[in-house]
């Protein structure tokens, strides 16, 4: 990466940027993270990293951007190709953990990022992720209650928080065991009991 840092357009320095966080993240706290610590994994001085960002905090903002973006795109590909409201839920759930297996350091800067007090441009950007995640989710449910297959008398708000944090507890066990991928074993069987709890009494 280090060579490769040092002779790239802008756009594509602020992405590496990003990419050397979230890797950074992976193997350590976020705390941690210094600019100069993120110069030095690309190769590069400080003074050429803030010629990008003007601070520690527009990096990090950067970084929340690309996560809200990519893990709402891959969530919305993911329920898109299933063939019903309960299927997509599933989809949406195992795209995410996917995308935690595949990028650790993420889940680290999600919790870093909501324990820090006041209100930060990443911060912002941590509480609008899951704000559009939410109403993707309650959107889900409410189609499910519409077609049948989702209790009608569901909570749809607590649904909702529930399966937030269902991924969140999993994710939270996975990092205090140190294997993040061990997440993958349990999905499945996790999943099957929040959607037992939410479908249909026949």
């Amino acid at each position: 990466m280090r060579e490769r840092s040092k002779h790239l357009p802008a756009e594509e320095r602020r992405a590496v940027t990003v990419e050397t966080v979230v890797s950074l993240a992976a193997e350590g706290h976020p705390s941690d993270i210094t600019t100069a610590a993120i110069a030095q994994h690309m190769g590069l001085t400080q003074g050429a990293l803030f010629r990008h960002f003007p601070s520690k905090d527009a990096i990090l903002h950067s970084v929340m951007s690309w996560v809200k973006d990519s893990l709402l795109d891959r969530v919305g590909k993911a329920a898109s190709s299933a063939e019903s409201p309960a299927a997509a839920l599933e989809a949406v759930f195992m795209a995410h953990i996917e995308f935690v297996c595949e990028y650790p350091g993420v889940p680290r800067l999600l919790f870093g990022e909501l324990q820090r007090p006041g209100s930060t441009l990443p911060k912002q950007e941590v509480q609008n992720l899951l704000q559009h995640y939410s109403e993707r989710l309650s959107h889900l449910l409410k189609e499910g209650q519409a077609s049948g297959d989702l209790d009608v008398n569901l909570d749809v708000g607590a649904a909702v928080v529930l399966f937030i944090g269902t991924i969140q507890g999993l994710v939270m066990q996975s990092l205090l065991a140190g294997d993040v991928a061990r997440i993958r074993a349990n999905a499945p069987g996790t999943f099957a009991i929040y959607l037992r709890g939410i479908r249909s009494v026949l």
